[in-house]
């Protein structure tokens, strides 16, 4: 025999404990739920609720069904009871849309004892809200509170969860306040919904008091600082989602390559890119951010803001071998000029050159000045000729010509 379920013990309770039920409902005056009788169905009908009751504890559901199918019940009292075992039977077999069916009637009839009838009204709400029947579920919910008396803080967030779906978020915002003040903790579900109400009305300050009250009552949630901080930058207070994203990543919040991502973006734009270069290149280097020309090239980025030229150039060396890209090999070999390893810089913008640049231009004008550099006058010559037919390195190319001409005649160098 299988465990008796909630449902059989509030139909256990129902059937035989109707006594006991009446007394509690005589001592109470202030409620309606109080003041309504339970009483007994009729013999004819009690056998067949008996009977099917006894089957559904012996595990046979469908069984049970059958009997209470059958039981013809003879006035409006029965009727209801019954329909309300199937409704409950038939939601417990999954078959939701005829549950929904027969505790409609049930409620409806407004004839059941106190406690049936609330719970009735419930399961009815739920099963309402389950099947998306939203417009159909609020008002139920509101009419078990006011049978009850009982405003009750997890009714207003079933409510709530209509009013988002209906997408009705100033009703959301309404019953999620109402169900905090009556919680008796701190509920994340009701604050979480005043978030999506405020996110959905492009009310982003006040999605951020929301969460600012969130982050100290409920401090594990890791995805609740990162919520902070992305919302401190949709409303542009870049310091606070900086300090945030910090704040989460030393508590070892931030476990995702889009969140270290914008930590190191954050940590690069107000100030500090050698802080950011580090923090992603450790991720990089774990796995957490996978590795390829694009992530590469953002390494490359931040050690290139903090003027570690040497360690920014290996990064876009091994982006633009990832990508096969000549633009990157330009970079490259720029940096490389910069930090003096001409031999290198050469070969970068060569390979840059080989690929295919936009403005080839541009790597000939720094392939004049290596050489130039390098006192390799003809080379850099040619390369400064050859630039000087790019319209974007013309100007420059040109005013390099007549200097490296001069250059080349003081050391006795034929061009």
């Amino acid at each position: 025999m299988r465990k008796i379920t909630t449902i059989a013990t509030a139909l256990l309770l129902s059937v035989c404990g109707s006594a006991m039920l009446s007394s509690v409902a005589i001592a109470a005056e202030k409620c309606e739920i109080d003041k309504r009788q339970s009483r007994a169905v009729g013999e004819s009908a009690a056998k067949k609720v008996q009977k099917s009751f006894e089957a559904y504890t012996e595990g046979n559901l469908d069984e049970a069904i059958s009997i209470l199918l059958e039981a013809n019940p003879r006035n409006d009292f029965d009727k209801a009871y019954v329909d309300r075992m199937l409704g409950n039977f038939y939601a417990e077999k999954g078959q939701m849309q005829t549950a929904i069916k027969y505790l409609k009637t049930a409620v409806q009839a407004d004839i059941l004892g106190g406690t049936d009838h609330a719970a009735t009204m419930r399961l009815y709400a739920d099963l309402l809200l389950q099947e998306r029947k939203f417009k159909e579920a609020i008002p139920y919910y509101y009419k078990w509170m006011d049978f009850t008396c009982k405003a009750d803080s997890q009714m207003y967030r079933r409510v709530g969860i209509a009013h988002s779906e209906l997408k009705e978020w100033n009703k959301v915002l309404e019953v999620a306040d109402k169900g905090l003040s009556l919680a008796d903790e701190p509920d994340k579900n009701l604050y979480q919904m005043k978030l999506t109400a405020y996110f959905n009305q492009k009310k982003y300050k006040d999605a951020v008091k929301v969460l600012e009250t969130m982050v100290p009552l409920f401090q594990d949630d890791k995805r609740l600082w990162v919520q902070l901080a992305q919302f401190y930058l949709m409303t542009e207070d870049y310091d606070r989602s900086l300090a945030t994203y910090d704040l989460a990543y030393k508590a070892g919040f931030l476990d995702t390559d889009g969140n270290i991502t914008r930590l190191a973006q954050l940590l690069a734009q107000k100030g500090s890119p050698y802080q950011a270069a580090k923090v992603y290149e450790k991720h990089l280097k774990s796995g957490l951010i996978p590795e390829n020309q694009k992530t590469l090239n953002i390494l490359a980025g931040f050690y290139h803001n903090a003027k570690e030229f040497k360690t920014a150039a290996s990064y876009y060396g091994k982006a633009a071998v990832a990508g096969n890209d000549g633009e990157l090999y330009l970079k490259q070999g720029r940096l490389l000029s910069i930090d003096q390893n001409y031999k290198e810089a050469i070969v970068a913008l060569e390979k840059a050159l080989d690929l295919g640049i936009d403005n080839p231009g541009e790597a000939q004008f720094e392939l004049a000045l290596v050489h130039l550099t390098l006192k390799q006058y003809k080379s850099a010559y040619n390369r400064a000729v050859q630039a000087s037919n790019d319209k974007k390195t013309a100007r420059s190319a040109k005013s390099y010509i007549s200097y490296i001409k001069e250059k080349a005649r003081i050391h006795n160098v034929a061009l």
